[in-house]
């Protein structure tokens, strides 16, 4: 039988927290997926291995049973050893275990500690210092999770809600009606449980994460908690001073413009900006943008005429 060196598997040492494990995991199986790599044998097996793999160093009863027998051999990964020598024999038979082949169960060296195929009865008191009684073991391989990314307005962002949206699932086409989240900030993720790759083996199917890109508006501005919205005034309404009504998400809000305020200067209304998920809610800055007159009547023109040769700098 081959031995396997599951902590070399993937890539672990012997005293790696189960964090790092689950880390360790995560990446390889991301990589090695069949999802990933459709029709590769060896990238299939490797999958298994690194499934294996962690159903044994993921668990921490496992991983010390495993250890115990580990820690007192001297074995290589892939090296060939006596299964009899170390306490796998059955009473009164021969010694035998069940291949589980390619159908993504586990291998024989996991069966004849964990119980595939080795029978009810099967004494591994001298391998673990304890009886126990072992079963057919075999375990589904869970889908693969995917990600992809959905775009949104800067309302719908705030106001939450649902929304239809189309995107890419494994080169195909896929629509679904998604709950936004009230509050949601840029580049946060929804999880869609079970939407991801198919399960293998009566594994579950892995979740589908949306990546959220919220689309800047064109005279508003996210940033963080805070919004900045342009809005335009008049030579004479920046010269005089004027309250405007402005409106973000609905709430209309009355702003008074000071007399003499110049391009890009701020007003700063405390608490009016973006709110998050947890209720947090950052500050509206109004920033000003002084514009010509669309339309200059004849009258406008003398005017701005009069206003240049009595100007003064």
């Amino acid at each position: 039988m081959k031995y396997k060196d599951y902590y070399e598997i993937l890539g672990v040492k012997k005293d790696s927290t189960s964090e790092e494990i689950k880390r360790a995991y995560r990446k390889l199986a991301k990589k090695y997926h069949p999802d990933t790599n459709p029709g590769d044998k060896k990238s299939e097996e490797k999958f298994k291995d690194i499934n294996e793999a962690y159903e044994v160093l993921g668990d921490k009863e496992k991983r010390e049973k495993y250890d115990a027998f580990g820690s007192s051999q001297q074995f290589a990964n892939g090296s060939d050893f006596d299964p009899s020598q170390f306490g796998f024999d059955r009473r009164g038979g021969t010694y035998t275990y069940t291949s589980t082949g390619s159908d993504g169960g586990f291998s024989d060296f996991f069966n004849a500690f964990f119980g595939g195929g080795m029978g009810d009865d099967f004494d591994v008191e001298n391998l673990f210092g304890g009886r126990r009684s072992q079963r057919a073991y075999s375990q589904g391989i869970r889908g693969n999770d995917l990600e992809t990314e959905i775009s949104i307005d800067l309302n719908e962002a705030f106001h939450g809600g649902t929304k239809k949206v189309t995107f890419d699932k494994n080169g195909k086409k896929l629509s679904l009606n998604i709950k936004i989240p009230k509050g949601i900030k840029n580049e946060e993720k929804i999880r869609l449980t079970g939407q991801g790759g198919v399960g293998r083996n009566g594994g579950k199917n892995g979740d589908l994460y949306l990546k959220v890109n919220i689309k800047q508006d064109r005279d508003i501005e996210l940033a963080g908690l805070d919004l900045y919205k342009k809005i335009d005034l008049l030579p004479w309404e920046a010269l005089f001073g004027i309250k405007k009504e402005v409106e973000i998400f609905g709430e209309r809000l009355s702003v008074k413009i000071p007399a003499g305020i110049q391009t890009d200067k701020s007003i700063r209304l405390t608490g009016k900006g973006y709110t998050d998920r947890k209720g947090n809610r950052g500050d509206l800055y109004i920033k000003m943008r002084i514009v010509n007159p669309v339309n200059i009547t004849p009258k406008i023109k003398e005017l701005y005429e009069e206003l240049k040769n009595n100007y003064q700098n």
